[in-house]
């Protein structure tokens, strides 16, 4: 598990749909897991979220997302996740 003293929790949050979210890679990170084991517990779990707990992503929202973060990215960690993965979903 991350320490959360160490994160810049705030620095994750993103704005999708008029909505403040935090992509699963970033919030599995957080919670020291991998984001295909987060993933699998929320789709097992789901009757212990909030129906608007998360949401796929459109291939449109994830070229812009692609396109926003490998600009801004000072590390360049966060777009090697999302030119990494089809599937993005924000939680």
């Amino acid at each position: 598990m991350v320490d959360y003293a160490t994160v810049d929790i705030t620095a994750l949050i993103l704005v999708i749909r008029s909505k403040r979210v935090i992509l699963d890679a970033d919030l599995a990170r957080i919670y020291g897991v991998p984001t295909k084991r987060l993933n699998e517990q929320v789709r097992r779990n789901t009757n212990r979220f909030p129906p608007d707990f998360a949401f796929v992503l459109t291939d449109h929202e994830v070229t812009n997302l692609r396109s926003q973060i490998a600009t801004s990215s000072c590390d360049g960690n966060r777009s090697q996740f999302v030119t990494g993965s089809n599937e993005v979903i924000a939680a």
